[in-house]
């Protein structure tokens, strides 16, 4: 459960709120992208409406003072210190946009619901095997415990990715690649690439790397469950470290 539910929550995230929700890397069907909010909501990073809201700052002032998690000030600060601040959403412009999409003000509004049907989850599943012990015992590890790791795991991207890493597509902000990031991130780690072309569907767009993310995307695609995928094409899209190839 520890394991389905990390991945779930985490492509929740990675494939719902980021790629689908700020970034408008595909489009999809009402109920998949429902289904991807739940599965997001469940990885207790708030609402798909301030997540975005705040991702979309951060790519519009990234490294300024406005970077909700500006690196700049330090690992912890870009970690997690930043949930520590006050007024973290009170830039409307940022959600004017999301607040048009019908579906994000539904998972907006029933956030909590939904944070505490995944919370149980792990508990009914534990429960149905051995009782109250497994029950309890299933939530603390696939509950609990899952979500701090989906939360840190996604909070490197913030924090690592913008210290420690390459910077092969262009260093016009602190963004970098780390390919190690990636692998715990279902493909987020090619942060540099990200940040130099925001709305690829792709995060790694090379074949070899590692990007469960575009795959699944790729996937719905395949099945005509998403459509009109956006990618950066031709030679800006490369490593400036690598030949071209046809």
């Amino acid at each position: 459960m520890f394991g389905l539910l990390y991945v779930i929550t985490g492509l929740g995230i990675t494939v719902g709120y980021h790629r689908l929700i700020s970034h408008r890397s595909f489009d999809c069907p009402s109920w998949v992208k429902a289904g991807l909010l739940i599965a997001g909501g469940w990885a207790l990073q708030n609402s798909a409406l301030k997540w975005g809201a705040d991702h979309i700052r951060h790519h519009a002032a990234c490294d300024q003072e406005a970077d909700p998690y500006n690196a700049t000030r330090g690992f912890w600060y870009s970690h997690c210190g930043w949930l520590l601040v006050e007024q973290r959403h009170t830039d409307e412009k940022y959600a004017v946009r999301l607040r048009q999409d019908p579906i994000v003000m539904w998972q907006h509004r029933y956030y909590m619901p939904i944070v505490l049907s995944g919370l149980a989850v792990p508990f009914i599943v534990g429960f149905s095997h051995g009782g109250w012990r497994s029950g309890l015992s299933c939530f603390i590890l696939a509950g609990i415990g899952r979500t701090f790791a989906v939360l840190n795991s996604t909070f490197c991207i913030n924090s690592i990715c913008h210290i420690w890493g390459r910077q092969p597509h262009s260093q016009a902000n602190s963004s970098r690649d780390s390919w190690v990031v990636s692998l715990i991130t279902f493909g987020e780690g090619y942060h540099n690439y990200h940040h130099t072309y925001p709305s690829d569907y792709r995060n790694g767009p090379q074949w070899y790397n590692f990007d469960p993310s575009k795959w699944l995307i790729a996937t719905l695609s395949f099945l005509g469950l998403a459509w009109s995928l956006r990618r950066a094409s031709g030679p800006a899209a490369r490593p400036s470290n690598l030949p071209l190839t046809p």
